[in-house]
């Protein structure tokens, strides 16, 4: 062929080629040929073969020559048949057929492939499922379609099943079509150079190659230019990596890393795409999305170096072992193939050292010991009397236990073990009358690199090398080896006795090769053939480790580890749980916390569960009827601008603690969110100009873009603030305040309210540089309230009735979590059918919850059974996950019912149907009741939108206070909302959003509250301070609950008087003990009641109770026993006048004794304070203008009630063991109380106005100093700095997270 035709020829091939590789499904419709019928019969071979008739050559579909196929000796599953197809071939399906007119036939098998006819490597489908299904009769076809085509030269059929009544029987087709391809050669010593000149047209920056390596390490290629940007990809310990650098510079330089144990002598296929701001880096079947900085944008490189790291031809590595040590294919850099060029002598190559264009293979035979009862016999056969002894192997596993190799000592009476211990490697030798030796070497050896272990006895000294390092030696010791002693590999026999075996130790689950026994090597395929010693349950010619952490399953980012048969995720510190690290431990919301019975405080919130976005920190505030998630940013003090002639705009930017992603997702499902904003101005307008064009503006929104023009409290787009909207506006011609341009200070405040422009990401303010002009800004946290996907709910009113959604996708991991409430005994949930796959949730009795599901291993379940019924109408929590090691199933707090998934068996689940909530697409055993709160692999859906276009569905679900009604306590009383419930504690001594938090104070001796019975029902009285009673009202019986702190004895601690002269009193007399003194008819002496309980004095909280039910009285201190008590007074008390706490004003009618203790009043601390349903101490703190209350000197609201006595709440940090930041479900990680200081604030701002004002040079110092401290644009306003500021930095609206005592002088 003249030189033009056998150019044109290469480069119709080469089209072809980039053809093939770019149209990969094309191409694999049209292969489909029939690959063995023509095959002649010395391209077949089999481990053995019944007769002559029923030779591997008569193993072809749809024949009958011979005796209609193969069989072999004996059936069994160390049997089996290899094709040659003569050449690498792609191979798309294959096909198999019993033996013809007989009752032989596979039911399962292997399907083996291999370039050498060694080194066999396992088709494997969704890279677990290995066996294939065979055949139900002699004469039917089973094709099965390769998801993955194969391209190989060699395939083997292992049998694994076959008919009951007959024996292994086969006839195969494979189906395909030749495969081209332009290889090269690498010696480890050799490279080509290619320079680039001209550079090629790139339609696509892109480098696509295939590679085959028995070393783990080495560069496959380096591209590089003048510019200083350069890629490089190599192997490192099997793992490929691929390197990004601009300059030389270390810090340059950008690293991915995908694969690995890839230096397996098989083909692997990698590819990189460059696409925008991302990477496309692809390994065989893994793909990852790289992200990677903009000066990594374009290629610019002028040389490319294959199979060595060259620069300008020169070795740039100082390690020419770095080399790459293998074959190459098909190396494609940005359409340009390479190899073709080399072949082709293109004058833009270089060649250098021994290249070959074809890929020749050293051959190695590696065995796999897969089980637990995997071995390998091999016989000594030298004499004893040899002077040395050795045996040397290569290993790799990921187990880190297993013995490697045992054998006797007959003639010393010893055994010698070598076995791996805590991925070390060990000796240990016994010898009878002797000491024992232990040798130790090594570290980290179940990595699941290839390992080299050697063990030599020479001249009374025993070594151990690993990796040939010398590591371990034993001196004056001898091992002799007997001839004829076995040798056994991985294990023992499983029958009992085998001589010179024992194993002490796990078996050896990995692969070996390269067996050297005294310096010769071991023939494998020798032991194959069952030539050469013996094994069981060994694959033979093939290594099947498989990396199960490449990729990860484990996500979140949880570290994977694993074990030749399966993984493990690391959890610790990811904030999730589960066998995969799927399921968030965290609650999406701070209501979903507060509905756990939880408090204010720091809690994590994972807004889409098991979705990207990673838990965060925030703040909740519970304190009142609704539960607010407080978001912070850099800057939320009030913050003093001044003008400077060089700047003509201030501008500030708000960074939240929250990623993006958070803001955004807990604006959606909030149902209110705000954020403050105050603008405090002297001269400095906001909007108003002459040219219409605003003064000052802010940018909004959760991508940051969005300008906005108006202020806080009116509409958006308004150019207003809210005098504007009110009318209220000290200059009626304008919409705010400042613009009226006031040389005086005024300010604009208000709450941003529109969720779309929220939070609040800059601040732009322009009239600052004006002679006079002076102003103030304040952005207050971005504050959310009410989750709209907990209470999304769907009523479900018959059997037939059901919402469908789009089909549900959770291939590999699926979460459900909901909660229902019913009164039915059964019923489905949620059904997602597909071809043979299915997914569902069910009530299947009263006291059991079925999660059910099919991925292709059969029907597979998980119950949780309950002892109490769950059709009790109240809510209950269902949380169901599956992933590819196993499904669990939690219902309410029980523990968690799992299930592992089959080994090697199907992981993907595929569903195609509409996803059915409430019922089944056959509209039978469909539920009757509610769902809420419906999340799915961390998605809601709406159930209540989809339920208002439903017949049979109604939208939201009441009675939420069946389930959450305990949540509310110290009498405090659930109040049903229609998405939503509160705890009412007007009748409570308690106040906050579950009636927990005490309300105390500390008393001195003049302090005294008096609550009045009469006239109170005229008054406007707040409801949930108290219960009011009509002037005449008389009881017949008394609950009272008093907490108290004190050392004072005698004292006063409540007194109830009525307008006859009657009183009840409880009071410490002057043992220390309670004294109640009734008088429910003036005309009859006291009657006192004396309590056996003694030392309450003592300064630590105690606890009263008393009840009274006509003459009988219960009274208990603490946890002390009930004391009974009986009057014999009237029983009932008339017409109540007051209550009164602390000191009492008027004592004339009261005996001298009493008078003297009521005078006296209480030094110290009350609490909890209730008579029936009235809380006199929570009306006089919490209510004192719309309370008939009356109080008289000091009282300071406090703690009293807790542990740390009188002093202001402290902060209180729940640590947990275990990782370090990680916060337990349901604990805050600081919980705290809302502050309110402002009465203090203006005490202290008073006081050092007063002096400041008398001191003119400490003003001054003060003055500059502060805003010194910031930068000469923006300053940190605090009123004790600035007193000439007529506001404060503190807000109204504070998220602080301490109570501050607050002490009232009336």
């Amino acid at each position: 062929m003249d030189p033009w035709r056998r150019k044109v020829s290469g480069i119709i091939a080469q089209v072809a080629l980039l053809l093939l590789v770019s149209s990969g499904t094309v191409v694999a419709d049209m292969c489909d040929s029939v690959m063995v019928t023509h095959l002649p019969p010395s391209s077949f071979r089999s481990s053995s073969q019944l007769s002559n008739s029923h030779s591997p050559g008569f193993a072809k579909l749809n024949r009958r020559d011979g005796a209609g196929g193969w069989s072999p000796v004996s059936s069994d599953r160390y049997q089996w048949l290899e094709l040659d197809l003569g050449d690498r071939t792609r191979i798309t399906s294959v096909a198999t057929q019993g033996r013809y007119g007989s009752s032989d036939w596979l039911t399962a098998y292997l399907l083996m492939f291999s370039d050498t006819g060694h080194n066999w490597r396992q088709y494997r489908q969704e890279d677990s499922i290995g066996m294939f299904s065979g055949n139900t009769n002699a004469d039917s076809v089973v094709q099965h379609k390769l998801q993955q085509t194969v391209i190989a030269r060699y395939l083997r059929i292992i049998p694994q099943d076959w008919n009951n009544n007959g024996r292994i029987g086969l006839r195969i087709e494979a189906y395909g079509c030749p495969y081209n391809s332009d290889v090269v050669g690498f010696s480890g010593q050799s490279s080509l150079l290619f320079r680039l000149s001209p550079k090629p047209t790139m339609v696509k920056q892109s480098i696509s190659l295939n590679f085959k390596t028995l070393k783990n390490s080495g560069t496959l290629l380096h591209a590089d230019g003048h510019s200083g940007h350069s890629i490089t990809l190599e192997l490192e310990k099997g793992n490929l990596l691929l390197h990004l650098q601009t300059d030389k510079s270390p810090s340059s330089r950008h690293s991915v890393s995908l694969g690995s144990l890839l230096d397996d002598q098989h083909w692997h296929h990698f590819v990189v795409e460059h696409q925008s701001t991302h990477l496309n880096f692809t390994v065989d079947k893994s793909m990852q999305w790289v992200q990677i900085p903009s000066k990594f944008s374009h290629w610019d490189h002028d040389q490319i170096s294959v199979g060595a790291d060259l620069v300008h031809g020169l070795q740039r590595s100082a390690q020419p072992s770095r080399n790459f040590h293998g074959c190459l294919e098909n190396v494609i850099y940005n359409g340009l193939n390479l190899v073709y060029l080399a072949q082709q002598s293109d004058q833009r190559v270089t060649v250098q050292g021994n290249v070959t264009f074809s890929c020749l293979e050293p051959v190695s035979v590696a065995v796999t010991f897969s089980g637990p009862h995997s071995l390998l016999s091999l016989p000594w056969t030298m004499e004893s009397a040899s002077a040395a002894s050795s045996v040397g192997l290569q290993f790799r596993t990921w187990d880190r236990e297993g013995l490697l190799l045992t054998f006797d000592l007959p003639k010393q009476g010893g055994v010698v073990w070598i076995y791996l211990s805590r991925a070390r490697l060990c000796l240990k030798l016994f010898q009878s009358g002797k000491t024992q030796q232990d040798l130790t070497a090594g570290s980290s050896l179940s990595d699941g690199q290839w390992h080299r272990m050697e063990l030599l006895s020479r001249r009374g000294h025993v070594t151990l090398t690993v990796d040939g390092e010398e590591a371990a030696s034993a001196y004056n010791t001898l091992i002799t080896i007997a001839k004829g002693t076995h040798l056994y590999f991985g294990g023992c026999p499983i029958v009992d006795g085998a001589e010179g075996c024992r194993n002490p130790f796990s078996s050896f689950r990995g692969c070996m090769h390269s067996l050297v026994v005294n310096d010769q090597p071991v023939d494998l395929v020798m032991v194959q053939e069952r030539l050469l010693g013996n094994y069981s349950q060994l694959q033979i010619d093939m290594c099947g480790i498989t990396d199960r952490c490449s990729p990860s399953h484990c996500e979140h980012g949880a570290s994977c580890s694993q074990s030749w048969s399966t993984f493990h995720c690391n959890c610790s510190g990811s904030g999730y749980s589960g066998a995969t690290c799927h399921s968030s431990i965290h609650e999406q919301s701070c209501e979903a916390y507060k509905h756990k019975g939880n408090t204010s405080g720091f809690y994590y919130i994972d807004v889409d569960g098991s979705g990207p976005i990673k838990p965060q920190l925030v703040y909740c505030n519970m304190t009142e009827e609704k539960t607010w998630m407080v978001i912070e940013h850099n800057n939320t003090e009030l913050t003093r601008v001044r003008g400077s002639p060089s700047k003509k705009q201030h501008s500030a930017h708000f960074e939240y603690t929250s990623e993006d992603e958070l803001l955004a997702a807990v604006i959606s499902q909030s149902e209110h969110c705000e954020q403050e904003v105050a603008y405090y101005c002297k001269m400095s307008r906001l909007f108003n100009t002459q040219d219409g064009f605003p003064h000052s503006w802010w940018v909004g929104g959760t991508t940051g873009e969005q300008v906005q023009t108006y202020w806080g409290g009116a509409q958006p787009g308004s150019q207003q603030c809210a005098c504007g909207v009110l009318n209220k506006c000290l200059d009626p011609r304008h919409q705010c305040n400042c613009d009226a341009d006031h040389a005086d200070w005024s300010n604009d405040s208000g709450l941003l309210t529109y969720k779309e422009s929220l939070p609040v990401r800059s601040l732009v303010l322009r009239d600052i540089n004006r002679p006079g002009s002076e102003s103030a800004y304040r952005v207050g946290p971005l504050r959310c309230h009410g989750d709209k996907n907990i209470w999304n709910a769907a009523f479900f009113d018959k059997e037939t009735s059901y919402l469908h959604f789009p089909t549900f996708h959770g291939e590999l991991s699926a979460d459900i979590s909901f909660l229902f409430k019913t009164t039915s005994s059964s019923g489905v949930f949620l059904e997602n059918l597909g071809i043979k796959d299915f997914i569902r949730i069910e009530l299947s009795s009263a006291n059991e919850v079925l999660f059910s599901f099919d991925v292709g291993n059969g029907p597979l379940g998980v119950r949780v059974k309950t002892d109490a019924p769950l059709n009790d109408n109240r809510w209950h929590r269902i949380r169901a996950e599956r992933n590819i090691k196993e499904a669990s199933l939690h219902v309410d707090e029980l523990p968690a019912a799992t299930r592992e998934a089959p080994a090697d068996g199907h992981i993907h689940l595929q569903l195609n149907s509409q996803l059915f909530i409430g019922g089944t697409a056959s509209r039978q055993k469909g539920f009757r009741g509610c769902v809420r709160a419906l999340q799915m692999n961390g998605l809601t859906l709406d159930l209540e939108a989809r339920a208002k276009m439903t017949p049979g569905v109604e939208a939201g679900c009441p009675g939420h206070c069946t389930s959450y009604g305990s949540l509310c306590q110290h009498q405090g009383r659930c109040v049903e909302q229609p998405s939503n419930f509160y705890c009412d504690c007007s009748t409570s001594a308690y106040t906050g959003a579950f009636c927990d938090r005490e309300v105390s104070a500390s008393f001195k001796s003049s302090t005294s509250i008096t609550y009045s019975f009469q006239g109170s029902e005229d008054r406007p009285l707040n409801h949930s301070a108290h219960f009011s009673g009509p002037s005449d009202l008389s009881l017949t019986a008394e609950h009272v609950h008093v907490s108290f702190r004190t050392v004072q004895a005698p004292a006063l601690l409540l007194f109830v008087s009525s307008i006859h002269r009657g009183h009840l009193v409880l009071l410490l007399n002057r043992q220390s003990k309670v004294e109640v003194v009734y008088r429910l008819d003036s005309s009859r002496v006291s009657e006192v009641l004396r309590s056996r309980v003694g030392n309450l004095a003592n300064g630590n909280l105690h606890s009263l109770t008393l009840n009274r039910d006509r003459d009988r009285v219960t009274l208990q201190i603490d946890q002390n026993m009930v004391e009974h008590f009986n009057l014999t007074s009237d029983v009932e008390f008339h017409s109540l006048q007051s209550i009164i706490l602390g000191k009492v004003q008027d004592t004339t009618e009261l005996d001298p004794e009493l008078a003297r203790v009521a005078s006296a009043g209480v030094t110290g601390c009350l609490s909890s304070v209730l008579f029936n349903t009235i809380s006199p101490l929570k009306a006089a703190l919490l209510h004192p203008d719309t309370s008939p209350t009356t109080v008289s000197g000091p009282l300071v609201q406090s703690r009293c009630g807790s542990p740390s006595g009188g002093s202001p709440a402290a902060e209180t940090t729940h640590t947990l063991s275990g990782q370090s930041g990680s916060v337990e479900m349901g604990q805050p990680l600081v919980n705290t109380v809302k502050k309110d200081s402002a009465l203090i604030g203006g005490v202290i701002a008073l006081v050092i106005f007063v002096t400041l004002s008398a001191s003119a040079i400490i003003a001054r110092f003060l003055y500059r100093r502060k805003w010194m401290c910031r930068s000469e644009d923006a300053k940190t306003v605090k009123p004790d700095d600035c007193p000439e500021l007529p506001f404060s930095s503190h807000n109204s609206q504070s998220t602080g997270s301490s109570e501050n005592q607050k002490e009232y002088f009336i």
